[in-house]
């Protein structure tokens, strides 16, 4: 059996199918009709002589051991000719007329403030539009199209539709005011509990509920990282803060940094990610390359 080659509009709408669950929300997804999405996937498997979907008996397909076993390398070549569409499509159009950039709030400040002053120096006719956001919400924002590029700080499993690029870490540190009890010495095993921690709260579905480094049986939840360090400066409550954030107050005394023993210092990692079917422009890819130095 001679086995025909499969066109890019045929592998986007298997793996649409498996995405969202099922032909007809495939159709809304790819804003196409249901009855187009089954004629489109039966040519496929036509073409190739397969049996992708199990459709007898339940009303949600399920892929076939066939089917599973192609989906990787379709998923694969789906994404490839999409990058390249897009990569194609930037070059020419020319360089883009703004760039929008999500970076997450752990981001050291003084690193990013750097790299915007080179890039405008590099782009000066290039508008940029930045969101800073915390945990999930930089790769919700990069995943729906609000911003093409994100720096992003622990990625959730949900975020598989992201081509990323490890930008190292930061290091969180516990600190508390010089008054708050956990700062009088060290202290021990699960002491934290019996005090109020401030906590960042997250705005996003993908990571919603979801908590990072949370110890105390009470939070405060903030969303911002400067209510945040205003909040501890005044006493209320500790925390867990990037180190260059707080070096200078913890070096001028206005913040100790906590020695708990079931509460250490740990690694806050970074990657700069962007949609893999979206990839930047020169401008954008410019920021990618600059960001993961």
């Amino acid at each position: 059996m001679k086995i025909g080659t499969p066109c890019f509009d045929q592998l986007q709408l298997f793996v649409a199918v498996v995405d969202a669950g099922g032909f007809a929300a495939a159709g809304r997804r790819l804003g196409r009709a249901t009855s187009a999405v089954s004629y489109g996937i039966a040519n496929l498997e036509a073409l190739l002589g397969l049996r992708l979907f199990d459709r007898a008996g339940t009303r949600r397909p399920q892929l076939t051991a066939a089917g599973a076993a192609v989906l990787a390398e379709a998923r694969t070549l789906a994404d490839d000719i999409a990058g390249l569409k897009a990569r194609v499509e930037g070059l020419v159009s020319g360089l883009e007329a703004e760039v929008s950039l999500a970076v997450d709030v752990m981001w050291p400040s003084h690193r990013l403030a750097s790299t915007l002053r080179a890039f405008q120096d590099a782009f000066p006719t290039v508008q940029l539009r930045l969101h800073v956001e915390a945990l999930g919400a930089v790769s919700a924002l990069v995943l729906d199209g609000t911003a093409r590029i994100g720096v992003s700080g622990p990625l959730s499993a949900e975020a598989g539709a992201l081509t990323r690029h490890a930008a190292g870490s930061v290091r969180l540190i516990p600190v508390a005011a010089p008054t708050h009890p956990l700062a009088q010495g060290p202290q021990r095993p699960g002491a934290v509990r019996q005090h109020i921690q401030l906590v960042l709260s997250d705005r996003s579905p993908l990571t919603r509920g979801r908590d990072f480094a949370v110890s105390a049986s009470t939070s405060w939840r903030l969303a911002d990282l400067g209510a945040k360090h205003a909040l501890l400066l005044e006493g209320v409550g500790w925390g867990n803060m990037p180190q260059p954030t707080v070096d200078a107050d913890v070096r001028a005394g206005r913040l100790v940094r906590l020695d708990l023993p079931d509460h250490r210092a740990m690694g806050y990692p970074f990657d700069i990610i962007y949609r893999t079917d979206a990839p930047p422009g020169p401008a954008g890819q410019w920021l990618v390359t600059r960001l993961g130095q």
